[in-house]
């Protein structure tokens, strides 16, 4: 590795890093030696010349997103070394070569030693997505490596890598890119997925983050053992997973509703890809505001699913978006039948598990019902986090019996 610039740490917050938390942030630099950009790689060094870590330098408050807290001998060699890792992590987990499910997160951040990167795969393709300048410099590395590493561990199974960087750059760097194929030949622009059995199709190119919430795989799978018999409403549905895995569980009636359009033609696609249409008929699509929705909607559900997008992606809307969950929630509690189950999710990174079941709890107070917690929920297992860095666990979810 040739000579990079450095960052020395205040000795004061040295203690930070030497507990192998990834983010250094600006306030813990004492000085630089050396030029430094966004992207750059950058070394943390103590005041008295001891190595620290080495990461990726980025603008903002948090300045380094460290990648290896040993010195490094090439990019090249890190990234094959984390990918390799990844990919038997994920062979433990059952999800390599797994007939009934071949989608799942191969790369999670900081959770697999490369912050600022996630990698979905769906079937044939990985999907790419950088969150950082520093990452996506590397993608053409990354994509050669990973198909490498498919040809040799699973055959040749790996057809194409999809870098959808775009939206993610954009929020955190002036540096325009370009969504495009890094590895393969476009085909179509969405594909046929299998998730426990359940088919639903995957549109990387318009949907949401990488086309799938995967994240929610076995939450989902939680969700139909509890849905048998009973009418379900599945509220910010998306592309329709719960209502799906409710509906091959046996559900009664299920009711889907999202405010884009789009999302609810993925999700008549995939009730079709699934169900013959006999079975069809017992689900209904709504498009509209879901706060609007849940306050004209009848009060008979038995079991409904709250799984909003981020109401707060800074600190700064933290306490606006405690009262949002405050509310959605006390209106779904409204909604259910007595003895109803409420399946409610926060993934805003900013509203911790605390903050989130303060919220849950104040709308079941005003509610003046018999609350009680069944279930503590978060991501999937696919999507580790490092137990030095509790902010990446960002998924937080409560079962609720509702009487």
């Amino acid at each position: 590795m040739p000579s990079l610039p450095r960052a020395i740490i205040h000795r004061k917050k040295v203690d930070a890093v030497q507990r192998f938390h990834p983010w250094i942030f600006s306030g813990a630099i004492a000085k630089l030696q050396g030029e430094v950009h966004d992207g750059d790689l950058v070394e943390a060094y103590s005041e008295d010349g001891k190595f620290l870590a080495i990461g990726l330098w980025g603008l903002g408050s948090i300045a380094i997103k460290v990648l290896s807290f040993q010195p490094v001998e090439s990019m090249q060699s890190l990234l094959r070394d984390r990918l390799k890792q990844a990919f038997i992590l994920r062979q433990q987990l059952g999800l390599i070569d797994n007939p009934e499910t071949n989608c799942y997160r191969l790369i999670n951040s900081e959770g697999d030693g490369l912050a600022g990167l996630i990698i979905d795969v769906y079937g044939g393709t990985a999907v790419l997505q950088c969150h950082s300048l520093g990452t996506y410099r590397y993608r053409q590395d990354i994509a050669e490596i990973l198909k490498e590493l498919y040809d040799q561990q699973a055959g040749d199974r790996l057809q194409a890598v999809y870098d959808k960087s775009s939206a993610t750059l954009s929020r955190n760097s002036p540096n325009q890119s370009q969504d495009s194929l890094l590895i393969g030949e476009k085909s179509d622009d969405s594909v046929e997925i299998l998730e426990y059995g359940h088919r639903f199709i995957v549109d990387w190119e318009r949907g949401q983050k990488t086309g799938f919430f995967l994240d929610q795989r076995e939450n989902r799978r939680l969700f139909g053992k509890y849905a048998t018999g009973k009418k379900v409403l599945n509220t910010f549905c998306y592309s329709g997973g719960f209502s799906v895995y409710a509906m091959a569980a046996g559900a009664e009636e299920v009711h889907s509703i999202d405010s884009s359009a789009k999302a609810m033609e993925w999700t008549d696609q995939n009730i079709a890809a699934n169900f013959d249409r006999d079975r069809q008929a017992i689900h209904k699509s709504f498009t509209g505001d879901v706060f609007d929705f849940l306050k004209q909607c009848d009060s008979d559900y038995e079991a409904i699913v709250l799984d909003p997008p981020a109401f707060a992606k800074s600190l700064s809307a933290r306490h606006s978006a405690m009262k949002a969950y405050k509310r959605l929630n006390l209106q779904a509690m409204s909604k259910l039948k007595s003895g109803g189950l409420l399946f409610t999710f926060s993934c805003s990174q900013v509203v911790n598990v605390e903050n989130f079941t303060g919220a849950v709890t104040a709308a079941a107070i005003e509610s003046g019902r018999t609350i009680r917690v069944l279930d503590h929920l978060s991501h999937a297992s696919d999507h580790p986090t490092s137990i030095f860095h509790p902010e990446g666990s960002y998924l937080k979810g409560l079962v609720l019996s509702v009487s």
